[in-house]
């Protein structure tokens, strides 16, 4: 079969984030399917953007075919974004026949977060009499609405609802990666029977090979938390505003009475503040550390006793979530604090962990208490949960089955 994956963001081991497109085509290549993935020269996301010449490039990755639409690059979220978008839509419409005839889908997967792709997805599933699969990561123009206060009049915004719209009446099949989107979904014209849910994933093959040491700074600095018999409790990722991380650093005052030290691993836009904070309230049991290879993660977790994630307060987190570093955390087989408020709550659902309200310190802080004072087997049984959980549920082999049988229907 002829698998063509619309995605702008889609990013690759090579290039970063995003990964779920390259994940889910890295199975389908396995069972013997040609896969295509059609995605922006530009992307915020990705650590390192392709270098291009011409309007289009093709690269070859893992035995995916990869074609990269040149589109100029951006920052923030203003005009020269959304040209970017737009330009990246109208050359993939204008070569959209091309595409269909030198790529002969048997299916035609639009991914990209905006829902503005499904245009050229459209055309192109018709010229090849192809199935169309809409592939939903976000809300939008939900999303744009609700977090960032543009009216429902704006001219972006109705460009945006009409073409999701358009996607939930044409396309065979929804998949999105939010659990409880569907009654949303059905109120904007999609029929229910078209909806699947299929979350993020992991790829288990590839977690476990990651086994590089940690670096000697972060080495040195475990080793000595170890030795005076600490407690720690672990963050790895992003230090941005949406982590709610001043929550989580903030717990460490009321817990200056026990042996537990915080410790976050990351880079970001926060790391100054939290910095600030730790220092201007002498919280000697709190320690930042630069980030780390994605091939250490492993060797990171495993030194830590618990470990800590969560996310801002959005009325957008009603259709539920699915964090990727959730997963890791999960595959380390570690306890998890789980601060976020969702339609979906995997620590709960799996029992590897405690959730507690988000943006709340002394929830976070008695969350640690109660952990800290479990035996060490519980805790090993709880984070266990975790493992066979994300094992069972989120490998991207399966996942990348599940994607197939829908396509198959």
């Amino acid at each position: 079969m002829n698998i063509l994956l619309i995605n702008h963001y889609a990013g690759s081991p090579k290039h970063g984030m995003e990964y779920r497109p390259y994940y889910l085509a890295k199975e389908w290549t396995k069972e013997g399917h040609q896969v295509t993935i059609i995605a922006s020269s530009f992307s915020h996301v990705r650590s390192k953007n392709p270098e291009i010449d011409s309007e289009i490039k093709e690269e070859l990755i893992d035995g995916i075919r990869y074609i990269w639409i040149k589109a100029p690059p951006y920052k923030g979220n203003g005009i020269k974004r959304a040209i970017n978008i737009f330009s990246f839509v109208w050359k993939l419409i204008k070569n959209s026949i091309r595409f269909s005839k030198e790529i002969k889908p048997d299916v035609v997967i639009a991914s990209s977060t905006y829902p503005l792709d499904i245009y050229p997805a459209y055309l192109i599933s018709r010229f090849s009499k192809a199935k169309l699969i809409f592939e939903v990561h976000d809300l939008w123009p939900l999303t744009p609405i609700e977090l960032g206060g543009m009216p429902k009049w704006h001219p972006f915004i109705i460009i945006l609802q009409i073409s999701e719209d358009f996607a939930y009446r044409k396309c065979d099949k929804v998949v999105s990666i939010l659990p409880k989107a569907l009654d949303y979904m059905v109120s904007r014209g999609l029929k229910s029977e078209k909806f699947v849910h299929i979350p993020n994933g992991i790829d288990i093959e590839e977690w476990q090979s990651f086994t590089d040491p940690l670096p000697e700074e972060h080495k040195s600095v475990i080793d000595r938390f170890k030795n005076e018999g600490k407690f720690l409790v672990g963050y790895a990722g992003s230090l941005g505003v949406a982590n709610a991380l001043n929550y989580f650093v903030k717990s460490a005052k009321y817990i200056k009475d026990l042996p537990v030290v915080l410790a976050l691993v990351g880079q970001g836009p926060e790391k100054e503040k939290l910095q600030k904070y730790i220092d201007e309230n002498e919280l000697n049991n709190v320690i930042l550390l630069p980030s780390i290879s994605k091939k250490s993660i492993p060797a990171l977790l495993s030194r830590m006793d618990i470990l800590y994630i969560g996310l801002k307060r959005s009325p957008l987190f009603r259709f539920g979530v699915s964090p990727n570093k959730l997963f890791d955390y999960m595959m380390a087989g570690k306890p998890i604090i789980h601060a976020i408020e969702a339609g979906n709550d995997l620590v709960a659902e799996s029992g590897c962990g405690i959730s507690v309200p988000p943006e709340d310190s002394i929830a976070i802080a008695n969350a640690i208490r109660k952990l800290m004072s479990m035996s060490k087997d519980e805790r090993e049984k709880m984070g266990l949960r975790g493992k066979e959980y994300v094992i069972k549920n989120h490998d991207y082999k399966i996942l990348a089955r599940k994607f197939l049988e829908v396509i198959n229907i």
